[in-house]
């Protein structure tokens, strides 16, 4: 299926462009080149091995003049488990389709983390940890990450725990306010403080 996507992929993108034509040859590179990814084939070809996880199938019903309406809303989660990671939302009638949607979302938001050896009480040098304290927000929930020790694992909720696995980071204590048991605003802010461990400026 995927195979069949690719062949049939037709850049529409100067990133995607450059992508196809062999320029850009790794997600590092299309981070760097600034370019927006409005293209999800291109993290397809990019980063072959990404695992992908539903975290949560939500029915959001609406009433409009005809009667009813129920859609699905899922929350997905893409990570190749060293560094890349994206968080994403699908909406639809169908759920096989809310899926794909939240999956195609999460590719598009896919974003490179850095991981480290912060914790005072670990000095292996291996980047298994956040390099330090980060904090990020949605919505009323607010996740901080502080770096932990080699071996601790992920002292952290369910969902904040798939988004950190898919990450690639293995050892980390968190701290979360706010409603953590709205599960897309929790992917969302451990994304969000994941992303902030290469915006966050240390002096």
């Amino acid at each position: 299926m995927k195979m069949m996507e690719m062949e049939e992929w037709v850049p529409r993108t100067t990133l995607g462009r450059l992508v196809a034509e062999g320029h850009i040859t790794s997600m590092d590179e299309v981070m760097a080149s600034g370019l927006p990814l409005k293209e999800y084939q291109i993290v397809d070809l990019l980063l072959p091995d990404l695992d992908d996880e539903v975290l949560d199938i939500n029915m959001v019903q609406r009433m409009t003049d005809s009667g009813r309406r129920v859609k699905f809303r899922t929350t997905v989660v893409v990570g190749n488990r060293d560094g890349y990671v994206g968080v994403g939302i699908g909406k639809d009638s169908q759920v096989g389709q809310a899926i794909r949607k939240g999956i195609v979302d999460a590719k598009l938001n896919i974003f490179r983390i850095m991981r480290g050896c912060g914790s005072w009480e670990c000095g292996c040098g291996t980047p298994h940890t956040v390099p330090f304290r980060v904090q990020g927000e949605a919505g009323s929930v607010k996740v901080t990450l502080m770096p932990a020790p080699k071996g601790l694992g992920l002292v952290a909720g369910d969902v904040a725990k798939k988004v950190l696995e898919l990450a690639g980071v293995k050892d980390v204590w968190t701290f979360t306010k706010g409603s953590t048991r709205t599960t897309m605003n929790f992917a969302k802010a451990t994304f969000e403080a994941l992303k902030a461990t290469m915006t966050t400026k240390v002096r």
